[in-house]
């Protein structure tokens, strides 16, 4: 009998790994995020803690009625944080600073929505104008609530301190954290709408910043007193923040002679 050779066994070719699917979760695929949002409560609560319902709600027909709440809630917040704002100075800044704070705000979204429209367009971006919107106000409110949890420490500054260049620099602190943490809910949001680039909401994020420190020099005085409601002399707010830390600087001068 002759020795045959016996057959190796067959060993199936191993099969490459299967590699996860590239970009974010489509919107709607967690059943959370599908639940309407009837009101305020439901909706600072949603973007404070699931901020893909509040993106998916905004995709929904009635989301106007989403973008009004949203816009109300950073109003409110706004004229709250400007009392706060106001207790530096005290008498008319206890409703002036409420005011300017929350006009300037909402102007400034308002002069830079259509850049970010055309922007998130040009970067490919599917998004509807009332999306675009929607998300915008969805920054507000985000950021206004974050001012909100920085009252208390300002208003302990601000009852302690008379330095009014120390309390600028704080609330410009404050209001950068809480802008960052509302353009990265932006970013987030614009991640969904199949844009291609991102350069253009970048370049967006320069542009809303300079708007929003100009307008707090072009409805100055915030914190400080002044004889009219706002100024009437203009100026570019780099000067402006130049003008108060000098005059800061002469004050203490003339206090230590």
């Amino acid at each position: 009998m002759n020795d045959q050779n016996p057959i190796p066994p067959q060993i199936p070719p191993q099969l490459p790994p299967v590699m996860p699917a590239s970009g974010p979760r489509p919107l709607g695929d967690d059943p959370s995020e599908r639940v309407a949002i009837p009101n305020v409560i439901v909706a600072i609560e949603a973007v404070l803690r699931h901020p893909r319902r509040v993106m998916f709600q905004l995709r929904q027909p009635g989301a106007g009625r989403l973008i009004t709440a949203m816009l109300f809630v950073s109003v409110v917040c706004a004229l709250i944080y400007g009392v706060v704002a106001g207790t530096f100075s005290g008498g008319t800044q206890l409703w002036a600073a409420p005011v300017k704070i929350a006009v300037g705000l909402m102007i400034s979204a308002l002069i830079c929505l259509p850049s970010l429209y055309i922007f998130t367009c040009l970067g490919g971006s599917q998004a509807r104008l009332i999306e675009v919107g929607g998300l915008l106000a969805g920054l507000l409110m985000l950021m206004t609530i974050l001012l909100i949890g920085f009252a208390p420490v300002a208003w302990i500054f601000s009852q302690s301190t008379e330095s009014l260049a120390w309390m600028g620099t704080l609330h410009l602190v404050f209001w950068f954290i809480a802008t960052l943490f509302g353009l990265r809910f932006l970013e987030a949001g614009f991640s969904h709408s199949n844009a291609r680039s991102l350069a253009g909401f970048r370049t967006w994020v320069v542009i809303f910043l300079l708007v929003a420190v100009q307008m707090t020099t072009a409805l100055r005085p915030i914190l400080g007193t002044s004889e009219t409601f706002l100024p009437t002399e203009k100026k570019f707010f780099m000067a402006h923040w130049g003008d108060c830390l000098k005059a800061q600087d002469e004050a203490s001068k003339s206090e230590s002679r």
